[in-house]
C-alpha cells in the first residue's frame, strides 16, 4: 500500500487511495482532477499506478448563525 501522503516537488500531495491497473484508467481519472482544478502527479510504484493530487484553498465559506 502506498503512503496516503507524499511530498513532491515540496508540496503535499495526498493519494486519491486507487490503484490503478493500467496507466490509460490513471490518465482519465487525472483528466477528471485537472478539470476540477487539482494539481495532479501520476506515480508508478511496485507495478501499480497511483495519483496524488493536491487543491490549494481559496475561498473558506463558514456557515451558521451570525
Amino acid at each position: 500500500m502506498a503512503l496516503v501522503s507524499r511530498i513532491i516537488d515540496d508540496k503535499k500531495f495526498m493519494w486519491d487511495g486507487i490503484e490503478y491497473e493500467s496507466e490509460e484508467k490513471a490518465k482519465d481519472a487525472e483528466k477528471d482532477y485537472l478539470e476540477k482544478e487539482f494539481e495532479v502527479r501520476l506515480v508508478k510504484e511496485e507495478g501499480k499506478i497511483l495519483l496524488f493530487t493536491r487543491r490549494v484553498v481559496t475561498e473558506i465559506v463558514i456557515e451558521g448563525q451570525p
